[in-house]
């Protein structure tokens, strides 16, 4: 299997098992009185599975662009780059003066 693949099953796997943390604990805590909403429905299995699920895509798409973007190479202290002073050289600039025509 390529590892780009492998990474993204890696994160799916651990964004919709994050998003399940999460709706356990949004239905535990009881925000917005969910738990009281989903307890007294007769669809209370599929309105806590799609609730997951689609928390699941969020959670593992943001997963997956999280292990992208950490892939990133470090910049080296040494090449300038970065929001410190940089040290450079003075260089002459030669003015020129060009000449506008009607």
């Amino acid at each position: 299997m390529p590892r780009v693949v492998r990474l993204y099953v890696k994160s799916a796997l651990t964004g919709f098992a994050a998003a399940g943390a999460f709706v356990f604990l949004v239905l535990w805590l009881n925000v917005a009185n969910l738990w009281h909403l989903v307890s007294g429905s007769d669809v209370a299995v599929m309105a806590v599975a799609v609730f997951w699920v689609l928390n699941g895509i969020v959670f593992s798409g943001v997963q997956f662009a999280w292990a992208i973007t950490a892939m990133a190479d470090k910049p080296d202290p040494g090449d300038g780059g970065g929001f410190g002073p940089r040290q450079g050289v003075p260089v002459m600039v030669a003015e020129t003066v060009r000449k506008e025509s009607c």
